[in-house]
């Protein structure tokens, strides 16, 4: 047969494989893949799902525009979870086997600061970009990655926001703080920045202990009662929290408030502690209340709560959100540098120079991330407001023009509610 009998013969051949796999597997654009690494099992398998909630709405929402659009084309999203369990090893064997089999284009990252440290080496090994929407441990951030990010301002610039509330603004004002502590990357901090701002402002602190995960509680919490503070501050995760609040009700202890951090802003807290979460303080970056207008399919934070209300059945905290808008950084940096699927080694690096000059409004607030300092690649500009629980809602007490109402305090006994 000549060569150029050939040609027709191989065209129609094309045509035919083409027709037989249909029009979808035959013209299918290609996607971003992109790895998540969280706590889907486990004991922090509840923060695990606020993250792959943020998450998921954000790549929904992509898809349902279509995706990302870039130089004429669209392209969409594919979510690739690894199950952290937990567990800081598991979670960097995860970011490995989704960087080397599965090979995403980049990494939404961890729900808990441990997992984030275990999978930051790896990223960084590899050279893949990698944005949590949820690590608030500083130590993150003191140590430099280049290749990762976060969305969450450090919990020493979060925590606060509380203690400053009771100090200033409630009467009459509150005189010492027991300060207690989970031993993990993250909590051990939130716990240290009660301390710090507690005694920046002039109170006493009391007892300060920072205890294990999963230990029994009640002996904590009954040499606490025997200090008599004016204010129990639990740095922990919200299941810790919750253990530690019922143990103080089954012992009789209602201090005159109680400030947790992170989890009072959760659906599972209100559900677990029920009545008893009445009058728990907190603190957050981000609350549907406020005012942020931004450039992205939400807008502005109301907007936000109203779609993730309808998909999910609960109101959104702050973590989910910055989980929403860890995914709009990725996608407002990858329209800055118009890289398509699947990115090379080239793309990948200039997609984090990218992060590194972005500078956008979202639902969220601004997303800008330091680079240099103690909080590199950490997201700066956002201000830390107080919240309290008040009327089974979560509602903006303070500190100082952040307040929509005024806290309650003191806390009533626990027999009095």
């Amino acid at each position: 047969m000549k060569r150029r009998q050939w040609v027709p013969m191989a065209v129609g051949l094309l045509v035919a494989v083409g027709l037989a796999l249909g029009p979808t597997e035959a013209q299918q654009a290609p996607v971003f893949k992109v790895g998540v690494v969280t706590s889907l099992s486990g004991e922090m398998n509840f923060g695990g799902n606020v993250t792959k909630r943020g998450y998921d709405l954000w790549a929904d929402t992509v898809n349902a525009a279509g995706g990302i659009a870039i130089g004429g084309n669209r392209y969409k999203v594919q979510l690739v979870y690894g199950d952290d369990q937990s567990s800081p090893a598991t979670a960097a064997l995860a970011a490995e086997r989704l960087i080397t089999q599965e090979k995403v284009d980049f990494i939404l990252g961890p729900y808990a600061s441990g997992t984030t440290l275990a999978v930051a080496p790896i990223t960084e090994k590899y050279k893949v970009p990698h944005i949590t929407g949820s690590a608030e441990s500083p130590l993150i951030w003191k140590q430099k990655f280049k290749y990762t990010f976060g969305t969450i301002p450090a919990v020493n610039q979060i925590a606060p926001a509380s203690i400053k509330t009771l100090a200033k603004d409630v009467k009459p004002a509150p005189k010492t703080v027991a300060v207690i502590g989970i031993d993990d990357a993250f909590s051990k901090f939130a716990a240290q920045a009660f301390k710090d701002s507690a005694e920046q402002a002039g109170l006493k602190v009391v007892k300060f202990e920072i205890v294990p995960e999963g230990a029994d509680y009640t002996p904590t919490i009954t040499a606490v009662k025997a200090a008599n503070p004016d204010i129990l501050a639990i740095g922990s995760h919200e299941k810790a929290a919750m253990e530690m609040i019922k143990a103080a009700k089954e012992l009789g202890f209602a201090p005159k408030a109680i400030v947790q951090h992170y989890g009072m802003t959760t659906p599972d807290f209100l559900k677990g502690l029920g009545k008893d979460a009445e009058f728990i303080f907190g603190s957050s970056v981000w609350t549907a209340a406020l005012k942020h207008k931004g450039n992205d399919p939400f807008g502005t934070p109301a907007k936000y709560a109203e779609v993730f209300q309808k998909k999910y059945g609960t109101p959104p905290d702050y973590t989910e959100a910055a989980s929403t808008a860890a995914g709009l950084a990725f996608e407002a940096a990858l329209k800055q540098i118009g890289a398509t699927p699947p990115l090379d080694q080239k793309e990948k690096d200039a997609l984090v120079a990218a992060l590194e000059k972005l500078n956008i409004k979202t639902f969220y607030g601004p997303i800008k991330f330091a680079t240099e300092g103690d909080f590199y690649h950490d997201n700066v500009g956002l201000s830390s407001i107080a919240l309290q629980i008040q009327g089974g809602k979560i509602v903006e007490v303070g500190p100082g023009a952040l307040k929509v109402i005024s806290p309650k305090y003191p806390m009533p006994a626990w027999t009095k509610r």
